[in-house]
This record gives C-alpha cells, structure tokens and sequence, in this order.
C-alpha cells in the first residue's frame, strides 16, 4: 500500500513511518519543518534516525527505499494539491499541527491556520480526486475540556475545549463528519491521550521534568500536584494506527466517518508518574507545587471500548517499561 504522513517529521509521525516501512509499505512524508512549537533541529535528527541524510530543507524529494520524504507545508494549496493527484496514495494519516495547550492561548492566530486551514486545504485535495484515500487524521483528549464524566467516552458530546489548541482538534472533527458526509471521504478521526516515548516532544511532561531532574532544578508541579494523565506509550498509539489502516484498507468503507479514544485506558497521578521516574534515573526531584494553567485540564482518561471492538486495540506497554525507554533514549540522545 502506498501511504502519506503529515508531519513525518513529528514525534509520532516518525514512528509510524519506521513501522510502515518495517511492514513493506510504501511510505511518502512532509513536514514543514517549523519551530514553533520546538527547535527543528530534533525533527531534523529524527529523519535521520530514518536514515534520511543532506540538506532537508531544500524542497527535494529524498528518498531511502520505499521511504520518502519532502518539506512541504499543508498551507501550501497548489504544492498539495498536487502531490494529492499525482501520486494515488491508499492512505493519508495526518498528523501535522502546532500542538501544545499553553502556547496555544499566546499564538491563537497561527494554531488556526496550521491546524483548521491547513486541515481543509487536505480535505480539498483529497475532495479533488476521483479516487480518494482513506484519511486518517489526528485530533486529540483535549477535545474533551476538563471533563468530569470519566472515563472518557466518544458518545459523550457535552464536551467544552478549554483551549485553542483543543477547539482547533475539535473543529477538524466537524469539518471532517461534513466532508465525510457531502463528498464520499472515508474519515477516522484519533484522539490521542498524552503520548510519550522515545523521540517524545520538548513540550511535555516527561520531556520537561527528566530535563530538570538531570539539571537538579526545580519542576513545577501545576494544581499542586492533582492531576491525573492517560500516559500512553508511543508503540502502542502506532500499532493501534496500523490496526486501522490494515483493516479499513482491506474493507474500505466510503462515505464513513468514526471518532475513536486511543490511549491507555489508566491515567496515572502526576506524582506517581514522578515517582516512577525518580525510580528509573536514581535521582530525587525537587518540586516546585504551583496552581493550574489556563487552558490546562484535571483529567485524561481514555475509554478505549469502541477501538477495542471495532480494530482489537489494546495498550500492552506499561508506565515504568515506557518511562525507562524514554530515559535511556534520553541519555542516549544528550549524551548524558
């Protein structure tokens, strides 16, 4: 199967690329190689870690087997329009978008036109073609606001985003069920639940609390330490996508639309997940207790049912085994 990721150069764009290409796929990827959210650098040297080597930035198509990739941006119509149309992918899994809560609040503007007009510029050349992809797309937990209903359902619509970041996911999700519904596109839209892992974002938790655990500095534990997070590992959100892709590719489905949960299923307190990581480096943190963010929620907490029925999803990686794969990668990579 010939497949598109967005945002190849992401965290989980790029271990679902590594994947794909283990499972013989044919694989093409973009990214716009930003740093908005992040110093591009680490997206840079995770497509080295793909093997992809030179000057990435030029607009080239480079290629490593059956793996490709190429900067491009989704505000770019005419550039994706046409990658669209000559190229007959099978699927399109995108995950390109400025992510992030916190920032989202200062840069309003710029989370609208990553994650809205670019979302609809796919949606139109998807739209444009006689024979359309399966579109796999991610939106996310935020979505749900601070949601008081646990666990988590899709079939909950009370939901209120509390963020810009969680309205624009949100709005994907709208304009999809529309698309789906007026133009035959065959849409899965994932809400993912606090991924972490190995090549995981500068902006999380887990990246920002072994940063200053290894620095012995302060950590700010927000809400004063009542929060609770669905951690879900890395391996497990790709294997869940590729339990989609697999299944909706051999049975396609036209003119369909689903939402599907995919995490843990178990949140974890936030101070024993810094526990867990005190555990794993043989360091003591030292905690800075503060109240809670704006835009921030009390809760993630997946009820995956609906994926478990429909694709037999399930997350086997445990949070200490995740946790101690993300601290070597972290050692690893800072040459710590």
């Amino acid at each position: 199967m010939k497949i598109l990721i967005t945002g190849m150069a992401g965290f989980i764009g790029m271990h679902l690329a590594q994947k794909l290409c283990l499972k013989g796929h044919e694989v093409v990827g973009f990214d716009n190689l930003n740093s908005i959210t992040y110093e591009a650098s680490l997206k840079l040297d995770r497509l080295k870690a793909l093997g992809f080597t030179g000057n990435l930035e030029d607009g080239a198509k480079h290629q490593i087997g059956k793996l490709t990739f190429l900067k491009l941006d989704l505000q770019d119509k005419e550039a994706l329009t046409h990658l669209l149309k000559t190229s007959n992918f099978d699927a399109v899994v995108n995950l390109a978008a400025l992510a992030g809560v916190r920032l989202s609040t200062k840069r309003p503007y710029d989370y609208y036109q990553n994650n809205v007009t670019g979302f609809v510029n796919l949606l139109e050349a998807i739209r444009a073609l006689e024979k359309k992809p399966l579109l796999l797309f991610a939106s996310s937990s935020s979505v749900y606001g601070d949601c008081t209903k646990a666990p988590f359902s899709e079939s909950n619509t009370n939901i209120h985003p509390v963020s810009v970041y969680a309205a624009t996911k949100r709005m994907n999700e709208e304009i999809a069920y529309t698309y789906s519904l007026r133009f035959n596109l065959e849409a899965v839209g994932l809400r993912f639940f606090t991924v972490y892992g190995p090549w995981g974002r500068p902006d999380m938790a887990p990246f920002i609390f072994t940063r200053a655990l290894l620095k012995e500095e302060a950590l700010n534990i927000f809400n004063h330490g009542k929060l609770k997070r669905d951690f879900t590992y890395v391996e497990d959100i790709v294997e869940g996508l590729i339990k989609i892709l697999d299944k909706r590719l051999e049975k396609p489905q036209p003119a369909s639309f689903e939402v599907y949960n995919i995490g843990h299923g178990d949140p974890v307190e936030l101070m024993d997940f810094i526990g867990a990581l005190e555990e794993v480096s043989g360091k003591k943190a030292l905690l800075n207790f503060m109240p809670m963010q704006e835009g921030d929620v009390h809760l993630t907490y997946a009820d995956i049912t609906k994926l478990k029925q429909d694709f037999g999803y399930e997350a086997t990686i445990p949070l200490k085994q995740g946790i101690h794969s993300f601290y070597k990668w972290y050692q690893e990579y800072y040459h710590i």
